[in-house]
């Protein structure tokens, strides 16, 4: 029987082992997925953006192994990264056992059980023209890092990414809060905005993502654009929680004061954070005459402002477009923040991903 599968493909598969370098992590990958869906599905925290090949964040150094590759890489990698076996993980699978190395994949990072489980609607609250904060009751408490992600799907439509806004629950999160944009064209936006009711049914499978704060005593230095804000407000309330003495500056981006939301939530940060606190609202696209008298334009102007020890001391996270995201990174680095000290969560959308193939 073992000679008649081998020669007839019967039987199934063994799923590859993975090891990933430095930090010494192991898991298993089925015959179909790719090494970073089964990294996320086991609990740990891979270093990714878009999981369609289109930001580069899963970029991984094939140490031994052979890989299928799902989509040609060759746009997104430079020679020398080719010459030295760089792969994408959210594109390859695996045809045997490998070894990897990836430095962002953080030996001691939130690793928790991945949870699917019915969310039922319990609120959905407008905040501005195209913001709603959705939230959901669900059937199985969720644990999760704050910064972390859920995918959240109704029926047969594809999953789309939301972050938690909230820091976790002890012994796992039964109520769970979203910043929701709407995306032109976008089935489920849509839906939420314009046809869903308290106690309509959602699917949901969590905890996924990167995006946590780093333990350190540097500065804070949080920017967020548009629906954006939500996991670094969850970021910055378990600090609150924690205790956490780190001076931290807060800049929100929107286009005009209309657009800004969760004033209350920013105004109750500032009162209980022990150390320094500031919250920079930064308007693009404010009326001439308005009345505004806060910072115009986009934040990466700004951030020239702020003084350049205290800048380039700072840790960095950031979390929205990814227009905002790529402006940013440059200032930060000319100012002497090292690439290991900036993470961000670009916020795409199908419009983005578009654009990008």
């Amino acid at each position: 029987m073992a000679l008649f599968s081998r020669l007839f493909g019967g039987g199934a598969q063994a799923p590859s082992q993975v090891r990933v370098l430095p930090a010494d992590i192991g898991f298993a990958v089925g015959p179909k997925q790719t090494v970073l869906q089964a990294a996320l599905d086991q609990g740990y925290a891979y270093p990714h953006n878009c999981r369609v090949g289109s930001c580069g964040t899963c970029k991984t150094r094939l140490v031994s192994g052979q890989v299928r590759e799902l989509t040609d890489k060759s746009y997104l990698l430079s020679d020398e990264e080719m010459a030295a076996g760089v792969i994408l993980a959210c594109q390859s699978v695996p045809k045997g056992d490998l070894v990897l190395e990836n430095f962002g994949l953080i030996a001691g990072g939130p690793r928790h059980d991945v949870v699917a489980t019915e969310a039922r609607i319990a609120a959905l609250d407008r905040q501005t023209g195209d913001i709603m904060r959705l939230t959901l009751d669900l059937a199985e408490p969720v644990a999760y890092t704050a910064g972390q992600y859920a995918e959240l799907a109704r029926g047969s439509e594809p999953a789309r990414q939301f972050s938690f806004i909230d820091a976790p629950d002890e012994g796992g999160t039964r109520r769970a809060r979203f910043f929701i944009r709407r995306v032109p064209g976008g089935e489920l936006t849509s839906w939420l905005f314009d046809a869903a009711r308290p106690g309509d049914r959602l699917a949901l499978r969590a905890p996924f993502g990167d995006f946590f704060l780093r333990p350190s005593t540097a500065p804070i230095l949080a920017i967020a654009g548009g629906s954006g804000l939500g996991p670094v407000l969850a970021l910055l309330e378990q600090a609150r929680r924690d205790r956490v003495s780190r001076d931290a500056t807060l800049m929100f981006g929107v286009r005009s004061e209309a657009d800004l939301y969760a004033l209350d939530a920013i105004a109750a940060l500032a009162r209980g954070w022990i150390a320094q606190f500031r919250f920079v609202p930064v308007l693009s696209a404010e009326p001439d005459g308005s009345g505004w008298a806060g910072a115009r334009g986009f934040i990466h102007a700004h951030l020239g402002a702020m003084e350049p020890v205290a800048l380039a001391s700072s840790h960095a996270y950031l979390c929205g477009p990814p227009a905002m995201i790529d402006a940013a990174i440059p200032v930060l680095n000319g100012a002497g923040i090292g690439r290991a000290d900036i993470r961000y969560d670009a916020f795409t959308d199908r419009s983005v991903l578009a654009a990008v193939a």
